[in-house]
């Protein structure tokens, strides 16, 4: 039985993953449920799963769990060493990190710390501290899987022995020469470009494939999810630029591929449907039921492919060059990119304004080396604050 503790427990990811255990009840068991203020929600799982302990970032709504759930001998906690201290516990297991934006770099990086076998769907945690966090598992001999559907695909058409080695992997000794990132292109892969600056928030959160949270769904809209996913296998697969490659593919049904020197390629195949990775990590490297319907091959009918237009996706572009600067310029990226798309989402800013701010930043916020965690959060504080100077310029 592997006692699983779930960073981001309501949200889309945490869903899923709480839906896989129910399929396999037999081998995983909730240990602990995390989130930040969902009080309702996060009082329906503790009353499905009976988690040993229910932790709230928010005080407030832990003392309101408290209440709703007084009649379930659940311990419930807050505050951010109470978190740290929880996913290092020795009871734990695994760890699925799910919590979106840098407030999930902290507890990931200390479930890392404590050796443990940690689900990686925190993209942040590999864009802001790509070096320091893959140092860190190895120093601390904690096990790392991608949840990420691309970064779990690409691994699944990985040599068995360069699994065992993400974030040191010798990818031209492993006889691969390219990683083949596919994504989508969200909701206006077609559109007129001269439209893009009327979208709306309802328009951009519309995934025409993948239910996500608003936030990583706006990302896709403008393909910086796609951005921070190349940074993200930069780390994972020890990846130069020239190894990585994009490439749109709007069925979302290959959710990446490698391809290797002897000209073969790769390609792991499923519906869009995150319980597939999720499910893979949890048991890896054996199978389990996901509770996800088969590939009908007949249904998907045609595979269709075609190369970025940095033009319509300039955070693409954005994230590309900033992965070639260095680890400084994409903590930079990330920053201003999670407050510019939550003043899209207020409808304060446009869609294609987006863009504007994070250049705006990576433009203006001196970018000094990054040695410690303390230098990292520091520098996202300052790319924050340039970043709401920078909506100025949308006005």
């Amino acid at each position: 039985m592997q006692n699983m503790v779930i960073l981001g427990a309501t949200g889309s990811i945490g869903t899923s993953t709480l839906s896989v255990i129910s399929e396999n009840s037999d081998a995983f068991r909730v240990f602990a449920l995390v989130a930040n203020t969902n009080v309702k929600r996060m009082a329906e799982l503790c009353r499905l799963h009976r988690p040993t302990v229910a932790h709230m970032v928010d005080a407030t709504a832990a003392q309101q769990l408290k209440v709703a759930i007084a009649e379930l001998d659940v311990e419930v906690t807050s505050g951010e060493s109470e978190l740290l201290d929880l996913v290092s516990r020795p009871e734990v297991d695994s760890v699925m990190a799910a919590i979106v934006g840098a407030a999930g770099m902290a507890p990931t990086l200390a479930a890392v710390k404590a050796g443990k076998r940690v689900l990686l769907a925190n993209k942040e945690a590999l864009v802001m501290s790509g070096r320091l966090f893959i140092e860190a598992v190895a120093e601390y001999g904690a096990t790392l899987l991608p949840v990420d559907s691309e970064h779990n695909a690409i691994f699944q058409c990985l040599p068995r022995e360069t699994q065992q080695q993400l974030g040191r992997c010798d990818l031209k000794a492993a006889g691969i020469s390219k990683i083949l990132l596919t994504g989508s292109g969200g909701p206006f892969l077609r559109a007129e470009l001269a439209t893009l600056p009327t979208v709306t928030p309802a328009q951009a959160i519309k995934h025409p494939n993948w239910s996500m949270g608003p936030k990583i769904s706006v990302d896709s809209a403008t393909m910086m999810n796609k951005g921070l996913e190349y940074v993200e296998a930069r780390w994972l697969f020890n990846a130069g630029v020239e190894q990585l490659q994009v490439v749109i593919h709007p069925q979302s049904v290959i959710h990446s591929m490698v391809q290797y020197q002897d000209g073969s390629v790769m390609a792991q195949l499923g519906n869009p449907d995150m319980r597939t990775p999720i499910a893979h990590c949890m048991a890896y490297p054996a199978r389990i039921v996901s509770g996800v319907e088969p590939l009908d091959f007949f249904k998907v009918g045609q595979l269709s492919f075609c190369e970025p237009d940095f033009s319509r996706f300039p955070c693409l572009k954005l994230a590309m060059d900033a992965c070639r600067a260095g680890q400084e310029a994409t903590t930079v990226l990330n920053a201003a990119n999670e407050v510019a798309v939550a003043h899209f989402l207020k409808g304060e800013i446009r869609f294609t304004d987006i863009a504007k701010i994070n250049e705006f930043c990576l433009e203006q916020v001196v970018q000094s080396p990054l040695d410690s965690i303390a230098d990292i959060l520091a520098l996202d504080g300052e790319a924050r604050v340039c970043a709401r100077k920078g909506l100025a310029l949308c006005h």
